[in-house]
């Protein structure tokens, strides 16, 4: 019994130091030496985590042509690609592409492509960046930064792609997030689904909610509202301009539907919301309104006033009355601070009640949905008021 286990550990002492010798041979052939080698500029790099790798211990201090970990892998700086089932290290520079199913972490500058499901970490360079969650760069960005999440550079010269935010200092070129765009200095283009902020833009600014900034040399588009120092085309609901214009007016029109309306925006564009009453009906009397304007031929006296407003009326029970106007409404200053106006409005009517119906007598012609009671038309009204400047 003892002979035999002899022979099973002297056959299994022969199998291992069969095998390290063929690791040996294999790794000279390819002129590579054990670990603990010299640094060596251009090699190719092996390894399954560090210090498991053709470069052993010395691995941080050298500079390899090609990297392939089964994990992770660690270098001074990769002249190549690198490839990591986890994450690549590289405390200096790298050129080319680096992949890593989790992270990439460039500890200066990354020229070429970073690629990781989850996270790259960089001092800055002309590298494109691709990330499942961020992208993060200590310095200036001269490429592109896609991730799930958010992007985070000091200055970008290119584009920003996140599913939630983009941050940056400078921005010389779009950026688009799902919900928020942030540049502390300049930027060009703004897209977010919520909010876009920057020092100053010379693009524009679209938003779903909110767009802040300072000189806006464009346009901004807000779901609701636009706040900048200094902007003649924002397109929202409520536009706090502080060199533009803001107005609190009380108007009326043929359907005898009285609004207290706010009017705010640019010297050209401007934003319109009310809530009102109306006086000729029994049931669907609280009405509201929204919209958007610009200001044509102005003057100290005159100017021509051209809006686009939707206007609702409810009871808050069953039925519905919706009109889209187009006015043309020339207004004229009779103080500093006060102004009329009043003109023609171009109607489209969709409504399923008989007051809706009776509002208006003249169309220019109508019809009813098959499908359902709702009754459409188009026709000819007017409308006038006046409005306190400030």
């Amino acid at each position: 019994m003892r002979q035999k286990m002899n022979f099973r550990i002297y056959k299994t002492n022969v199998q291992m130091q069969t095998l390290k010798t063929l690791i040996c041979l294999c790794l000279s052939a390819t002129g590579f030496t054990a670990f603990g080698q010299n640094k060596i500029p251009g090699k190719i790099h092996f390894g399954f985590v560090y210090p498991l790798s053709t470069n052993g211990t010395h691995a941080p201090l050298d500079t390899n042509n090609l990297s392939i970990h089964l994990l992770a892998g660690v270098s001074a700086s990769e002249q190549g690609a690198s490839f990591a089932g986890l994450s690549n290290i590289v405390r200096n520079d790298t050129e080319g592409f680096q992949f890593a199913g989790l992270s990439n972490h460039i500890g200066k500058q990354a020229n070429g492509g970073l690629f990781a499901g989850l996270l790259n970490t960089y001092g800055g360079g002309e590298a494109f960046a691709v990330a499942g969650f961020a992208n993060f760069a200590s310095g200036n960005v001269k490429g592109a930064q896609f991730a799930g999440f958010t992007n985070i550079a000091k200055e970008v010269t290119g584009v920003q792609f996140a599913g939630f935010a983009n941050i940056a200092s400078q921005v010389k070129g779009p950026q688009f997030a799902g919900f928020m765009n942030l540049s502390k200095k300049d930027a060009g283009v703004q897209f977010a689904g919520f909010m876009n902020k920057a020092k100053d833009i010379k693009g524009s600014q679209l938003a779903g909610f909110i767009n802040i900034a300072g000189k806006v040399k464009g346009a901004q588009l807000a779901g609701f509202i636009n706040v900048a120092d200094s902007s003649d085309y924002p397109i929202g609901i409520i536009n706090i301009v502080k060199n533009g214009g803001k107005s609190l007016g009380v108007s009326t029109d043929e359907t005898l539907t009285t609004m207290l309306s706010f009017r705010s925006g640019g010297k050209i564009l401007y934003g319109i919301i009310g809530l009102g009453y109306n006086f000729k009906n029994k049931k669907e009397v609280y009405a509201f309104e929204a919209g958007i304007g610009a200001h044509f031929f102005q003057s100290n006296r005159f100017r021509l006033n051209a809006e686009i407003v939707g206007t609702g009326l409810e009871s808050f029970k069953a039925g519905e009355y919706f009109k889209t106007s187009f006015k043309l409404m020339p207004a004229f200053k009779i103080t500093p601070k006060l102004e009329i106006s009043g003109g023609p409005a171009f109607n489209y009517l969709n409504t399923n009640t008989i007051e809706g119906r009776g509002l208006n007598k003249s169309y220019i012609t109508s019809w009813e949905n098959k499908w359902g009671n709702n009754f459409q038309a188009l026709y000819v009204g007017y409308g006038g008021g006046i409005q306190y400047l400030f």
